[in-house]
């Protein structure tokens, strides 16, 4: 499936969405992955350094999870930058997914996750609409990232 079934009408509002979340990428970011991390326990244990962090509170003020909420946020900002590219976008999510697949071994799941908490946090913060334009591209990149899992015999 290739990233070219979005119309530049898609590309522009999901951008515009995206740059309202991007715009406070650490704060945003960080509050993704502690909802993550308390709603779905099981998916700290990826993450030696945050296995002993139980308080909400305590995962805010780590500087690890802030530095992994906005890696997250650069690598999806990215994405978002080349959704009108195939080639540009899948290089990106490839080697981003093998690493989770092969090095890390995530389990893919985790990517729908992130992705539904991300949506819900756009919804609360700017409304309904802003979650919508983005709804699209959440699928694209769990898609694709599923694509490269199934590629590496996951």
């Amino acid at each position: 499936s290739s990233t070219m079934s979005f119309s530049e009408a898609e590309v522009q509002s999901a951008r515009g969405a995206w740059e309202k979340m991007y715009a406070d990428a650490e704060d945003n970011g960080t509050t993704v992955l502690v909802r993550m991390f308390t709603e779905h326990p099981d998916t700290k244990s990826y993450f030696t350094h945050f296995k002993g962090m139980d308080s909400a509170e305590e995962m805010k003020q780590s500087d690890q999870v802030r530095g992994h909420g906005k890696k997250v946020f650069t690598a999806i900002n990215d994405m978002v930058q080349h959704l009108d590219n195939s080639e540009a976008f899948l290089g990106i999510v490839n080697p981003l997914g093998k690493k989770h697949a092969t090095q890390l071994k995530i389990d893919p799941k985790n990517f729908r996750i992130i992705c539904d908490i991300i949506l819900q946090l756009m919804e609360e913060k700017f409304g309904g609409d802003c979650k919508s334009s983005f709804e699209k591209v959440t699928n694209e990149i769990c898609s694709h990232l599923n694509n490269v899992y199934k590629e590496a015999g996951w």
